[in-house]
This record gives structure tokens, sequence and C-alpha cells, in this order.
């Protein structure tokens, strides 16, 4: 098993926004993948859906507060992108290239994933097999990402790492976690 835990950082911004941490960990064993985000700090500016009795497959869910991660084969130029609602929400595309060739995933049917609430923390994990999309001796990169939707309508992007001019989650030089 191949477990690293991660700490987000905000694209950087003239703005003031709430103090934010978003940490984690992540881990592949055999071709099963686990992912934990952790959002702790000053959680009254920010805008968080409350958990649907119904969470289902919905798109655009980045225009609001949003879990991500990119994972691509490595040495491939295709790439998934999962993204998940602190609503219980989700939904899966596979790109063939850089924001190339968009499709919603069909071998995924579910995401079931775990969304803790609590005062000061916002706790999601995901456990998810990935033999739909890749086979276990194939190494993957990933790029842990994080929209946070502020009350007053304000973005702000969370990343492991920002390499472009924009905060761009689809770069492939930041799919830095190997596993």
């Amino acid at each position: 098993m191949n477990k690293q835990t991660f700490s987000l950082q905000s694209f950087p911004s003239t703005e003031s926004f709430p103090d934010l941490k978003i940490t984690g960990n992540i881990s592949r064993n055999a071709n099963q993948l686990t992912i934990c985000y952790n959002l702790g700090g000053d959680f009254k500016e920010i805008a968080i859906a409350p958990t649907s009795n119904a969470p289902s497959r919905q798109h655009k869910l980045w225009e609001d507060t949003c879990f991500e991660f990119f994972l691509g084969i490595k040495d491939s130029a295709r790439y998934w992108e999962f993204n998940l609602s602190p609503a219980g929400h989700w939904n899966v595309y596979r790109f063939d290239g850089y924001r190339q060739g968009m499709q919603e995933e069909t071998a995924f049917e579910k995401l079931p994933f775990s969304v803790q609430n609590q005062t000061d923390a916002l706790v999601l994990a995901l456990d998810i097999d990935l033999d739909q999309i890749v086979s276990a001796n194939q190494a993957i990169e990933i790029s842990i990402t994080t929209v946070i939707k502020h009350k007053d309508g304000e973005v702000t992007y969370w990343a492991l790492t920002h390499r472009g001019a924009e905060a761009d989650f689809h770069l492939r030089d930041s799919f830095i976690v190997e596993l």
C-alpha cells in the first residue's frame, strides 16, 4: 500500500479570505483508491451545500464548493476528473488530453462517499475500485484539488501545486502524486 498525506494551497489572490486549511491523505492498495479530505477553519463565510437525502450524479459541481481529484495514467494523455460535493452529489469525467474530449465516465454508476460536517471541520472520504478505468499494474498520477465558494460569491481554488499563471487543475504537470 502506498499512502501519502497532503496539504492544499490556495491559488494566489489579492482578496482576503477566511482562515481555511485543507489537508488529507490518499492511498492505493492494489486497485482500491482511498482519499480523505479534511477542511478545517472558519466556515461562517463558506457556502457549503447541506447533505442531500438523494445524492446523485450532477454536472457543474465545480461551480460551488467541491472536492476534486484528477487521475491520469503515467505516460498517457488520458485522465479523469472526479467531483465530490459536500451535499453528496458527484460526477466523473474522462478526457482524451488536456481539456479535450470531455465525456461523462459511464464506468461508474455511483460514487458513494461519506461526508461528516462538524462545527469546525468537514471530512469527506471516498473509497473506490479503479478496475473499471485502469489496471492495478498501471502507475497513476493524481492532482488533488478543491473549489471553495464563499457566501459573497467569490471562489478560491486549492491544489497541491499551481503550475499556471491562472488556476488550472487540468495542467498535467500538476498531477504530482504517484501511486
